[in-house]
């Protein structure tokens, strides 16, 4: 695998994570109430708690994203000109 073909899988699994948390956000902005009911059934979690959970895991997803897609696509575009 050559350099072009690691910075353009990169690109494309940047743009996948990407959109997959902007469509993380859209459903939770649009539908909290309904993600917490669901989630409440399973789960016996408080909404207090549920936000915690909630707004870790994207945090975490986010910070997840950057280091191990869009930073070493970034290096990669950088190196290969």
């Amino acid at each position: 695998m050559t350099i072009y073909e690691i910075r353009e899988v990169l690109g494309w699994c940047s743009l996948i994570n990407v959109a997959l948390m902007v469509v993380m956000f859209l459903i939770l902005w649009q539908g909290r109430s309904w993600v917490y009911k669901m989630h409440s059934r399973m789960f016996p979690i408080t909404e207090s708690q549920f936000n915690v959970a909630i707004y870790s895991f994207l945090g975490v997803y986010k910070l997840l994203v950057y280091m191990f897609n869009i930073i070493p696509w970034i290096a990669l575009c950088i190196v290969s000109g």
